[in-house]
């Protein structure tokens, strides 16, 4: 997969690009990151990327003309999604990095800065993505969670493949605790069940733990996974 990201900040990713499985990935070329700056297709002696909005009000805006550029200054594969990292937009979760993961080529991935971006960019975009309902100074940091989220659902990024179905999320549930050496802890020791080598018993613990984690952390997923799975049962009696 390729990223192109349009960033003003482009040192911003080079810690992250160069760490853990991410860099692992990049070696390997699962995946391929760009970073473009709007800033080299300006054309003014000051290489101005901002201005006052029109109408007036507090901060400035990112212009459209260097952002157009930019993008358009890139390849175009087949399966292209052009994301603006906005506020705004569809929150950051497990269903959405796994569809950007199956079904695209090529991310291209705007990072936008001050009071946000000329609202004529959103012509260039598919889709607004938002890291949570709160604000950053910039596009940057969601975008590599974005970038993140992504790659590591990218077949060869992640060693055991089985690792990433039994995570949070990937069922509508949280995860289930897990314990390693040593058993015995300052106190606190490992569930007996986990020790007891039947895998039956273990699996049918790691489930309970699943729904009562979810249900006193986030009982919002629980209800959800609920009437998913009563629709589930609902449709399975119709077809019968």
């Amino acid at each position: 997969m390729r990223f192109d990201i349009v960033t003003l900040f482009p040192d911003c990713f080079s810690s992250v690009l160069s760490s853990g499985l991410l860099s692992k990935a990049l070696t390997k070329q699962i995946a391929q990151v760009h970073l473009v700056n709007p800033r080299d297709f300006t054309t003014d002696k000051h290489r101005k990327v901002d201005d006052e909005p029109y109408g007036g009000g507090v901060g400035m805006l990112m212009k459209p003309d260097p952002i157009f550029a930019a993008v358009e200054s890139l390849p175009t594969l087949p399966r292209r999604e052009v994301i603006l990292m906005s506020p705004q937009g569809q929150t950051i979760n497990q269903p959405l990095l796994r569809e950007l993961a199956t079904n695209y080529d090529q991310l291209i991935v705007i990072c936008g800065h001050y009071e946000g971006v000329d609202d004529r960019v959103l012509n260039l975009v598919t889709r607004e993505v938002s890291l949570g309902d709160f604000i950053l100074t910039g596009g940057e940091i969601p975008a590599m969670a974005l970038i993140n989220g992504v790659v590591r659902l990218l077949p060869g990024t992640v060693g055991k493949v089985e690792s990433l179905k039994a995570e949070s999320f990937e069922e509508g549930l949280l995860d289930f605790p897990q314990y390693t050496r040593p058993a015995n802890f300052r106190g606190w020791k490992v569930p007996d069940v986990l020790l007891s080598g039947n895998h039956a018993e273990i699996a049918k613990w790691r489930f309970q733990q699943q729904i009562q984690r979810t249900a006193s952390r986030r009982p919002d997923l629980l209800e959800q996974w609920q009437q998913e799975k009563q629709g589930g049962r609902e449709q399975g009696a119709g077809e019968e």
